[in-house]
Formats: structure tokens, sequence, C-alpha cells
């Protein structure tokens, strides 16, 4: 039996990791109460203890804005520990999945980005998620590095959940409509993590190949995100729409704003649209557009209400 241990019980991608892996064998999902995974020795001693057979690490510093006044803390989880595990996943001969983002781009661009790009991150959280990546680079571990972008979904915080519980408390929504980027839902990222990681078992048991050589052959950067692009107003405007229990909205507009008239600590890209390519072309493996992922989570909530 495989057994996959994940990094990050809490978080909104982690949850949806849980779920989804578990299909492929047995999973530990590993929270803040179960490793600090800043000290070295309890992701070692876990990792021993438990002997997974692949690391999905779904854990990070996600706060964008607190990150500019908590750089340590954003270090910490995003460089210091990737770093560890990185170097565990190595010395065990494990594979590592890893999330990284969006924002390691400037926005400068008007084309989809692509992995070689050069990034240019803008703030604190984007420049430790770069240097988290390059540490995963730099071990010689066998790794998966799955850029996305803007994600939600039923766990955790994020703007979709945001939007609606506004909607009920606001009549009017004014919303940034001069970032760009593809909305990605938390399952879909989860899903094809497990699709990726089945080809490699099933390649492995059908050349009887030892170790991961499905792995180290295609270790690297890959771009994860839904098709199509859209702005914040364009997805917050789609969710108020769509939302299954508008009629407990008070919401009545939603306003197009500017970035000049939403200061945030931290600065966002103008345009972070990804270009997935190569995801496809290495693993067959391409998400939806961003309007109908939004459609399968709205019509769940349909189905839940």
């Amino acid at each position: 039996m495989q057994k996959i241990l994940v990094i990050g019980r809490q978080g909104q991608l982690a949850n949806e990791c849980a779920l989804t892996l578990s299909t492929l064998g047995q999973v530990m999902c590993a929270g803040r109460n179960d490793v600090d995974v800043t000290r070295p020795a309890q992701v070692r001693d876990l990792i021993s203890s438990f002997k997974p057979h692949f690391i999905v690490n779904a854990s990070a510093y996600t706060a964008v804005d607190k990150a500019e006044s908590e750089p340590d803390a954003a270090k910490a989880l995003n460089v210091d520990a990737v770093s560890m595990l990185a170097e565990c996943s190595k010395q065990a001969a494990i594979p590592l999945i890893h999330y990284s983002t969006d924002y390691v781009f400037d926005g400068g661009g008007v084309q989809p980005w692509k992995e070689d790009d050069s990034p240019s991150p803008q703030g604190v959280y984007a420049r430790t998620k770069l240097a988290g990546e390059q540490a995963i680079m730099a071990s010689g571990c066998s790794y998966f590095i799955f850029r996305t972008a803007w994600v939600y979904g039923h766990f955790g915080a994020n703007f979709y959940k945001t939007m609606r519980r506004l909607a009920r408390e606001r009549e009017e929504l004014r919303i940034v409509s001069d970032q760009m980027g593809s909305p990605t839902w938390s399952f879909m990222i989860a899903s094809a993590t497990a699709q990726i990681i089945a080809q490699g078992i099933y390649a492995a048991a059908e050349t009887h190949l030892q170790g991961h050589e499905f792995f180290r052959e295609r270790s690297g950067l890959y771009h994860l995100t839904a098709a199509g692009a859209c702005s914040w107003y364009d997805f917050a405007r789609e969710i108020v729409a769509t939302d299954p229990r508008s009629d407990l909205h008070r919401c009545r507009t939603v306003t197009p704003i500017s970035t000049a008239e939403y200061p945030t600590p931290a600065k966002r890209p103008a345009y972070s649209v990804l270009d997935s390519g190569k995801c496809l072309s290495t693993f067959g493996v391409r998400l939806p557009d961003w309007k109908e992922q939004l459609a399968m989570v709205q019509n769940q909530v349909r189905l839940l209400s």
C-alpha cells in the first residue's frame, strides 16, 4: 500500500489533498499539533515512523499582507521549513510535491507566464515562496513544484467565501478590476496531484522499476491553474451572480475599482496568468476553465443547501 504524508492539516489545499489522495493509499495529514515543520528533528522522526512513499507539502505562510510585517515568520515556513523538507526527502529517497504561487512574477507582462520566464517577486510572501522553490531545486531531491493561483474552495479563508459572506452583509461590493489571474479550485489542484502521483505508481508497477524513476525523470517546476483568466471584479461578480443562496443577499451592485483605490501593504501583480502547457504535455493534465470550476463549486453548495 502506498503511504502519503501530507504536511499542513489546517489549510484549504491540505484538506483537499487529504481527501483526494486517500484514493491512492494511506494518507497521514500532519498539522501544527502533530509536527512543527520548523524543527528538523520532529520532521525526521515523523518520516522515520510513518515511512511515506511520497511527501506532499501543502503548508505555507499565505497571509500576503501580514507577511510584510512578519518577514521572519514567512521565511520560517516558506523557506526554512521547505528547505528542510527537501533535505529529508533527498535523504529518504522520497519524492516531494510542493505548491508555489503566481505571485513570484511582477505582473508586468501581457502573455501567460511560462516556467522559464524570469520571476520578479514584489513582496515578502512572494519572495519567500520563490526562495522555497529555489531551495527544493538545489537540494537534489526528486520533486514536483506546482505553481498555482487565486486558490479557493470550501475549506479555510479565501476570496470565494469572503465574497459570499460580504454579499449577505453589504449592498455594494467594490472589487479591484485591474489585476488579472486564474481562480483555481483547491479540489482541482488536489485531484491533479493525485492523477500525477498515480501515473508514477502505475508506471513503476508496469515496468517493475525500482525507486521513483518516473519522478526523477520528470522532476521540475510546473504551472497548474484553471484555464482562462479574469479580474478579481469578474470573479466576484460571477460568484454573486451564481450563488445558490442569492435569496440571502443584500448586495445589489458589484462595482469595479482600481488597485490604487484599494491599497494594500503588499503589492500584487497586475497580470499573473500562468501558462499550464508544460503540465499538459508532460502529464496530460489540464484543469477546466475557471467559470466551469466555479459552477461545480456552486453546484456542490446547491446540493448541500
